[in-house]
C-alpha cells in the first residue's frame, strides 16, 4: 500500500477496522509504558508520523541526531568489535588468553578482574584468601599491568574495563602501562566501565558511600 492520499484513506479504514476488534479482545492487567513514563500504544502505523520530520528526528547514519549511527556506512563499512569477555589467573595467564583470542579473529579486548581488584585489596590481603584468581584476573599493581599487556599493541586493538568502584586506579595503572611502551594516550582507545550506581543497586561491590562515588565517576 503506498502512503499517498488515497493510501492514507485505506490505512484509516483499516485501522479503524482493527480499533472495532481490538475493542473486544482480551487484554492482559499490566502497565504498558516505557522505563521514561511514556504510554505505549497497542499499535504504531505510518498515521502516527503527520507532522514527523524525518531529517531533524530520526536522520541519516552519520548525521545529527545519529539515532541510526555515528558512521556513514555503519557495518557495511567495518563491523561491530567482537570481544570476548576475559581474565583468570595470573596476569600471565590472562596474557596468553587474550593473545589466543586476538589469533582467532578477535578485534578487542574485554577484562575480567577477579574479586579483590573488584574491591581494591592486593592479592596478598587477608580477604583476598580464596578469592584471587577466581572470577578473573588478579591485578595488584603496574608490574600486574605490564605482565597482562605484554606483546599487545595497544594502539590497534580497543580494552574494555569491566570495573567500577577501583576503577580510577586500574585505570590509571593502564595510562602509566601504556605511557612505559611508548604509547601516546591519545591513541588509546575503549572503555572503563565505572558505573558506581549498579553497584549500589545491583551487584553490591564497593568502596565509598554513594556520593563520593559518583563524584569519582564524573571525575574519571
Amino acid at each position: 500500500m503506498s502512503i499517498d492520499e488515497s493510501g492514507i484513506g485505506k490505512l484509516k479504514k483499516a485501522r479503524e477496522r482493527w480499533e472495532k476488534d481490538f475493542g473486544s479482545a482480551p487484554k492482559r492487567e499490566a502497565d504498558f509504558t516505557t522505563i521514561s513514563g511514556m504510554e505505549v500504544p497497542p499499535l504504531a502505523t505510518p498515521l502516527d508520523l503527520n507532522g514527523f520530520d524525518y531529517e531533524t528526528r530520526l536522520g541519516f547514519p552519520g548525521s545529527y541526531p545519529y539515532t541510526r549511527g555515528i558512521h556513514n556506512s555503519m557495518y557495511m563499512g567495518r563491523l561491530w568489535t567482537m570481544r570476548q569477555f576475559a581474565g583468570f589467573g595470573t596476569p600471565e595467564d590472562t596474557n596468553r588468553r587474550f593473545k589466543y583470542l586476538m589469533e582467532h579473529g578477535q578485534t578487542g579486548l574485554s577484562t575480567a578482574f577477579d574479586m579483590p581488584t573488584l574491591m581494591g585489596y592486593d592479592c596478598d590481603h587477608e580477604r583476598s584468601r580464596g578469592e584471587v584468581g577466581k572470577e578473573g584476573v588478579s591485578v595488584s599493581s603496574l608490574a600486574d599491568m605490564e605482565v597482562l599487556f605484554d606483546g599487545i599493541d595497544l594502539e590497534k586493538v580497543t580494552t574494555s574495563m569491566t570495573i567500577n568502584c577501583s576503577a580510577g586506579i586500574i585505570f590509571a595503572m593502564y595510562l602509566v602501562m601504556a605511557e612505559k611502551k611508548g604509547v601516546d594516550w591519545r591513541k588509546l582507545r575503549g572503555t572503563l566501565q565505572n558505573d558506581m550506581l549498579k553497584e549500589f543497586i545491583a551487584q553490591r561491590e564497593w568502596i565509598s558511600p554513594p556520593e563520593p562515588s559518583v563524584k569519582i565517576v564524573v571525575d574519571i
